[in-house]
């Protein structure tokens, strides 16, 4: 089943007939305190015509509640409606409780309950407790046993600001995702407009100048095409340099980061119901950073060490770890890929494996690999370590 088409995210409304059926389900839930209600009507307590009423009272003030509460958490109504709508809530509790006695002062807990999701915390603070003073103050004015009114108070209360609570955490929840997608907007533009100003920058001198060549090239070529020739010859040597510099700019974009994959590591997890622990950034303890020629290496290899987690291991947790370390032939920086999946499925190393010890070698790098758990077996391990340049484990 599509997870996307039975969850209903906290502040998102439904988009289809499924979502709908959910929500409506988790507010309905709460209906089953309205069995008091429910069974006075069915013992025949009332005459026929009590009984008609009270059922067509039962229905309009459930429908009103589901409406308006529903409506309500899915997209922020009119406060001119959803006040008009509580104080018919709030008279039809009062028309009922008078009329047909105890069980139906269950009704101002639902009440309670519609302020608290509705209504700001600023009005619902003190809206709440005077709901309940009502229910109180019905209940003390009739024939009604004290135990079962102290008894609804705390719903009362309780539900209502639990409700406040929780229409809070949906504004924070909507907000939170409209701040989020706000910023990935602003770093696309961003990185939208880094690209503009390098390319601006590497290719602007470039094709300016082999523009007022070419037209050099043009006025001399009728009677003097040897300096023609020699335009012609810049305008080659220009162009071939400006490609160069198109390819190490975008190889620059392209390339891998630690920081960029540690976070995709993250996400690739998660997404596979894996428990992962990885560090947020690359070790901070290393004075000039990580080299780029290393890092990239590192990246690349993190990347292939996940993917290989995520659909061959069947672990239920990850962890990576990235730190730096003193060996016999110097200072390398060392990341370690664990699982507690089945293990290694025999000792022929795969194409993942064979690519990261041939990126590694490149770097005078080193891959192992073991069980993580070596007495039974169970679990792979991937260690791969790069040097780190020299003279940064001197300064310390």
């Amino acid at each position: 089943m599509n997870e996307d088409e039975t969850s209903v995210g906290v502040g998102r409304p439904p988009t289809s007939g499924k979502q709908t059926r959910i929500k409506l389900m988790w507010i309905g839930i709460w209906l089953a305190f309205m069995s008091a209600p429910v069974k006075d009507l069915a013992d025949g307590n009332h005459t026929p015509w009590a009984t008609a009423l009270g059922v067509l009272g039962l229905l309009v003030f459930v429908g009103a509640y589901l409406v308006l509460v529903f409506r309500h958490t899915s997209k922020a109504l009119d406060p001119f409606r959803v006040r008009a709508a509580l104080a018919f809530l709030g008279a039809l509790a009062v028309l009922l409780s008078l009329t047909f006695g105890t069980p139906w002062l269950v009704l101002f807990v639902y009440v309670s309950v519609s302020v608290g999701a509705t209504l700001p915390m600023r009005t619902a603070r003190w809206l709440i407790p005077a709901v309940t003073a009502v229910l109180v103050a019905i209940g003390l004015t009739g024939d009604h046993p004290r135990e079962i009114i102290t008894a609804l108070v705390f719903p009362a209360l309780l539900g209502g600001f639990a409700m406040s609570g929780v229409r809070q955490m949906i504004r924070t929840t909507i907000q939170l995702r409209e701040a989020r997608a706000t910023v990935a907007q602003l770093a696309a533009n961003e990185e939208r407009l880094r690209l503009a100003r390098d390319l601006h920058d590497l290719l602007g001198h470039s094709l300016s100048l082999i523009t007022l060549k070419s037209e050099l090239a043009g006025r001399m070529l009728p009677g003097h095409p040897e300096q023609a020739a020699a335009q012609v010859a810049d305008i080659e040597q220009v162009s071939r340099q400006a490609l160069v510099d198109v390819r190490s700019a975008v190889t620059g974009y392209r390339r891998p980061t630690l920081p960029g994959e540690l976070a995709g590591a993250r996400t690739a997890l998660a997404a596979a119901g894996i428990t992962a622990e990885i560090p947020a950034d690359a070790p901070e303890d290393l004075p000039d950073g990580l080299p780029e020629e290393a890092e990239e290496v590192l990246a690349w290899a993190l990347r292939e060490a996940v993917t290989n987690v995520v659909r061959h291991s069947g672990a239920g947790r990850c962890t990576v770890t990235l730190a730096p370390r003193q060996t016999l032939d110097g200072r390398v920086l060392e990341l370690t890929v664990a699982d507690d999946g089945r293990g290694a499925p025999g000792v022929t190393p795969g194409n993942g494996l064979t690519g990261m010890t041939e990126r590694l070698a490149g770097v005078d790098g080193t891959l192992l690999t073991r069980a993580t758990n070596s007495r039974t077996g169970k679990g792979f391990t991937t260690v791969l370590s790069v040097p780190l340049e020299s003279g940064l484990g001197s300064r310390e």
